[in-house]
């Protein structure tokens, strides 16, 4: 008898002390992010600044012991840009638990995820989707931009177009998209508003193969700068037809130029073109130790990364200062004050967009993107 209650004890020590090592272990599980974005297909660059600027982030908080003690880790999400594939990538991150989402870069894809976060209380922060209605069809608090919205974007480029274009004929061109319609039509209202008129306005119909009719159009009225919202790849070839026919006009267009399919697709003709894209964050001095980092690593802090990196602190600092892990309770505390970030520091209106400076004036160079010498 006295050796069987031995045992019967020491299987009991034994269960009590594995069901213990099994609370503990829930209770310092790790705390799941998501990185998405296109981390394949023409945007790929940009899906993979967000997720290397999300990994630098979580690697210096978990050398300084995570958030409470606990060891963040990242799941990475490749949409592709598409509206499926980033409903899909939203309810894997449901299913796994995930405590913040970064991402996405395409309207579409954004907006078909953002009910499941909302519907979930997750935070999800954007640093790259520009699209108005992403904020402006806010389904819930939980969602933020980093990202300057199309608005301020077209503001940027009109402002912009009527202070060093004054005195050449503009064209206001657009593909009807969700993305190039909005963006020219900010651009010429704004345009207007600093007291230039375009000589020319147009749509197009995009996914040509060859737009020399619409070059031939721009040539005979005397075109100096052609402004055009679109599909990059679709710009590169009406550019190359404006060079084709002999022309020297101006291209100047969105954030969308910033992708190397227009610099693959434009080759040499690319050399000249003017975009508006995010502020490069690089050059403000809050980053500087950040930047390091992150070249150390190999990584150059262009676009989205910096952008990417300051969401992981703004949930990061939410999760500090509130102590819960609650999206209800983190979207209150990330809206309620401005937090120090990689970008400075960081505020949202009542819409949830970012009251940042969002929009610079860049050249593409020698097959460089680089900040205009005159912004």
């Amino acid at each position: 008898m006295p050796l069987r209650l031995s045992t019967a004890r020491t299987s009991l020590s034994l269960a009590l002390a594995l069901s213990l090592t099994t609370f503990a272990g829930s209770v310092r599980a790790d705390i799941r992010v998501m990185a998405v974005g296109p981390m394949s297909g023409p945007y790929q660059a940009l899906g993979k600044q967000i997720r290397a600027g999300v990994e630098m982030a979580v690697d210096a908080l978990n050398a300084t012991g995570g958030i409470h003690g606990e060891r963040i880790v990242v799941d990475v999400e490749d949409d592709a840009c598409k509206p499926d594939n980033a409903l899909a990538a939203a309810n894997r991150a449901i299913g796994r638990g995930d405590a913040l989402v970064v991402g996405h870069v395409c309207a579409e894809a954004a907006l078909a995820a953002a009910p499941v976060y909302v519907d979930k209380g997750l935070v999800a922060i954007t640093p790259a989707v520009t699209a108005n209605r992403y904020t402006d069809s806010r389904p819930g608090p939980t969602l933020f931009r980093l990202a300057a919205r199309d608005d301020a974007q077209g503001a940027t480029a009109g402002a912009f177009l009527a202070e060093r274009f004054g005195t050449r004929r503009i064209a206001i061109l657009n593909d009807g998209s969700p993305y190039g319609k909005p963006l020219a039509e900010v651009t010429r209202q704004a345009m207007n508003e600093a007291g230039k008129r375009e000589a020319r306005a147009d749509s197009y119909e995009p996914g040509a193969k060859e737009y020399s009719a619409l070059a031939d159009r721009l040539i005979a009225d005397a075109i100096d700068v052609v402004f055009v919202g679109g599909d990059p790849g679709d710009i590169a070839l009406i550019l190359k037809a404006l060079r084709a026919k002999g022309s020297e006009a101006v291209l100047v267009g969105g954030d969308a130029l910033a992708t190397g399919e227009f610099k693959t697709s434009a080759g040499d003709a690319a050399d000249g073109t003017l975009l508006t894209f995010f502020t490069d964050w690089r050059r403000g001095g809050a980053a500087d130790s950040v930047n390091a980092a992150l070249r150390t690593a190999g990584v150059e802090p262009l676009g989205f990364v910096l952008p990417a990196y300051a969401a992981v602190q703004l949930w990061a600092e939410a999760r500090r200062a509130s102590g819960s892990d609650q999206g209800d309770v983190l979207a209150t505390t990330i809206s309620g004050t401005a937090t120090p970030t990689v970008l400075g520091p960081v505020g949202f209106d009542a819409k949830g967009d970012a009251q940042l400076q969002g929009f610079s004036i860049f050249r593409w160079q020698d097959g460089a993107l680089v900040p205009d010498a005159r912004d």
